[in-house]
């Protein structure tokens, strides 16, 4: 009887034990689907910048954060009027464009850095003025591989949007400031920042003509061009050739002018080869002058380099205006 009487307990001991399991699996399968849902509904989702809410808070000027104590941006951080950058948008980097911060952030000399300190400060500062948090993931690498080359500033100050990083994005909407997209990542070594205060693209190149020339050369000696060329080369654009056309109009409305056509480069790269490239430039520049009509004895060609600046070669923005073509009047 006591023989029957365990066997008959172990048999229900077990029942109970697998319906335990049972019921444990089944909530477990639950949570998992739960999950997948989720993940799938925020994968879904479609981004609109319209549901979200403005911010109040005074968050100030471009580019809008200062570092945590202890941290500094490293030098070379990009800072542009307009550019573009890319932000994870349900996974998929996709471009914004305006005013453009991008830095390597580090700690200052004599501190250790911090790979939470730097992601709690960023995260708790920004939902403090109204950030809406708008992913925090990893991309995969098809999507790196579809647009890493898209991104002009790849491999810069300030770059991430790789598959194997942890990128947090947020969003802060501002009656004042407009849109601002501020993406972070970073691990034991130090951090990424990138911050773009969203603008539409403004036109500012007028077409040179062969009046401005003629005004620029009669009443201040040079006329400053920005002509086009192949990268790295001498060959003129098609833009270029235009502004070319130009100048042979000046020289055509006055048989008196002669000048110099003198080739300008920023200071970016090898010195004697910068001054061979603008000297191949500026007799580009002749040549088509000479193709054109333009009697050669009115004309010559010089190269300078990167020796006459017309500003510090300090940003991306000065470099540019660095890199032109002068005409200057020689009688």
């Amino acid at each position: 009887m006591k023989k029957t009487a365990l066997i008959f307990g172990l048999s229900a001991l077990m029942v109970s034990c697998n319906q335990t399991v049972k019921q444990q699996e089944g909530t477990a399968d639950s949570t998992e689907a739960n999950e997948v849902k989720i993940e799938e509904a925020n994968s879904s989702a479609e981004f609109n910048i319209e549901n979200i809410a403005f911010s109040t808070a005074d968050i100030g000027d471009f580019p809008f954060i200062n570092l945590p104590e202890g941290l500094e941006a490293h030098k070379g951080a990009i800072e542009s009027k307009f550019d573009v950058c890319f932000f994870p948008i349900n996974g998929v980097m996709t471009p914004f464009e305006g005013k453009l911060y991008k830095a390597n952030v580090g700690a200052v000399r004599g501190e250790e850095y911090s790979q939470r300190y730097f992601e709690k400060s960023m995260e708790d500062y920004l939902l403090s003025v109204g950030a809406v948090k708008v992913f925090d993931g990893e991309i995969t690498k098809e999507e790196y591989e579809r647009y890493n080359k898209q991104d002009p500033n790849k491999g810069g100050s300030g770059d991430m949007g790789y598959w194997n990083q942890n990128i947090k994005f947020f969003v802060i909407r501002s009656k004042e400031k407009g849109n601002i997209y501020i993406q972070f990542t970073s691990n034991n070594a130090g951090g990424n920042l990138n911050i773009v205060q969203e603008e539409a693209f403004k036109q500012t190149i007028t077409k040179v003509t062969a009046d401005d020339i003629a005004k620029d050369l009669t009443e201040k000696g040079k006329s400053i061009l920005y002509i086009n060329f192949d990268v790295d080369k001498s060959n003129i654009t098609a833009e270029g050739k235009e502004v070319v056309t130009q100048i042979a109009e000046a020289l055509q409305k006055d048989k008196n002018l002669n000048i110099s056509i003198e080739g300008h480069t920023d200071n970016t790269g090898n010195a004697v080869h910068n001054k061979k490239l603008s000297n191949d430039r500026a007799n580009s520049v002749m040549n088509a002058l000479i193709t054109g009509g333009i009697d050669k004895a009115r004309l010559t060609a010089k190269g300078f380099g990167s020796e006459k600046p017309l500003v510090g070669n300090d940003s991306d923005e000065n470099k540019a205006k660095n890199r032109r073509v002068e005409l200057v009047k020689v009688n």
